[in-house]
């Protein structure tokens, strides 16, 4: 055998044993979310359940003989910063992201994981464009802002009749999305929107818009946005007098909010998914949570989901080949903490919908009007 033989020989040997080795090795999955920031409170929900998915898994033998690895990403909600942490994925050599959280990061650095056959399941990017733009990798185990800006807009409609209704957003993808949808469904059921205003994320002066909301003697304030921005709205406008009652949607899901607010929050609204934590398969899940002295609240069970539903596809197709996983998770039905869980051709989660909660006494429950 020629000496350039022998080379080559030895070549194909070194990159048959290092594909066989990255075979048998971990299988390296992330979340990717706001893990600091304004709005590191759903960071960190994701992180802590990812984390108790992972280690739960591992516990259980793994996937297919292999153990899962986690890589967690920061993207603080900045879109810019979201394709910069995706393509440190890639590098990474991560093969399933359970992330981005908001619509404004997912939607970017969704690009990146596609063109690069990473698997993408947001636990919590409402956008509707988030799974429009025919991005096969994609998927999502929440709802859309179409559908929740359509139950915010019946229940406003019925609830308060009469009622004259302000519409207010941040100006973020998620928040004027919500607040669209929820306007749009407003019109068509006859409400008349009396003030629509936006204002800036992460400023701590929200006086002007709520001296706008005294001045039209608004009853109904409906807030496109994160806790943080709603929690000091509430407090202004109680300590302008105003009674006006906030809605909002499922970015107010995190006790973060009552740490603002205080008292101040009683009656606050907002839409979200049924809560899994009251699903029964979701309770030995809960429980560990609760042992440790950490809530399952908000997205926590939804990442933890999302991470349950990549490994029963990995398992059921053999592999971890993401092509034939993400044509089986749009044909397959998959039992998760958050109940049973399948896929429309689009990426979008076949889901119950969405439903109303309420701040009282500094927890949020089904609201029983």
């Amino acid at each position: 055998m020629s000496l350039i033989k022998r080379i080559a020989f030895v070549a194909v040997l070194f990159l048959a044993a290092a594909c066989s080795k990255d075979d048998s090795g971990d299988i390296v999955v992330a979340t990717v979310g706001p893990i600091t920031g304004e709005y590191a409170a759903f960071g960190e929900q994701m992180k802590l359940g990812i984390e108790q998915a992972v280690k739960d898994i591992n516990a259980a033998g793994g996937v297919l003989g292999r153990k899962l690895r986690l890589e967690v990403g920061d993207d603080q909600c900045d879109p810019k910063q979201a394709v910069a942490v995706a393509n440190q994925m890639i590098n990474r050599k991560v093969v399933f992201v359970a992330g981005h959280f908001c619509s404004g990061s997912s939607i970017p650095a969704s690009e990146v994981y596609n063109s690069e056959n990473v698997l993408m399941i947001s636990p919590g990017s409402t956008n509707p464009k988030f799974t429009e733009r025919g991005l096969v990798n994609v998927f999502r185990v929440c709802g859309r802002d179409d559908q929740q800006g359509a139950v915010a807009g019946d229940f406003i409609a019925d609830k308060f009749k009469g009622a004259r209704v302000a519409v207010v957003h941040d100006k973020q993808s998620y928040s004027k999305g919500l607040a669209d949808e929820t306007m749009k469904q407003l019109q068509k059921l006859g409400v008349t929107v009396t003030l629509t205003d936006t204002v800036t994320p992460k400023e701590k002066d929200y006086s002007a818009v709520v001296t706008k909301l005294k001045a039209a003697n608004i009853d109904i304030l409906f807030y496109g946005g994160y806790h943080s921005e709603a929690g000091l709205i509430v407090r202004q406008m109680r300590a302008q007098g105003l009674k006006t009652r906030l809605i909002g949607g499922d970015a107010l899901v995190t006790q973060e909010f009552w740490t603002i607010t205080g008292p101040f929050g009683e009656g606050t609204m907002m839409t979200f998914s049924p809560d899994p934590r009251k699903n029964p398969k979701a309770a030995p899940v809960v429980e560990k949570f609760k042992a440790a002295g950490k809530s399952a609240e908000g997205y926590t069970l939804y990442t933890y989901g999302a991470v349950q539903v990549f490994v029963e596809a990995v398992k059921r197709v053999g592999a971890v080949d993401i092509a034939k996983i993400r044509d089986l998770l749009k044909k397959e039905k998959f039992d998760t903490v958050l109940g049973e869980v399948s896929f429309d051709a689009k990426g979008d989660v076949k889901a119950p919908g969405y439903v109303f909660y309420e701040w009282k006494n500094g927890t949020y429950d089904y609201t029983s009007m």
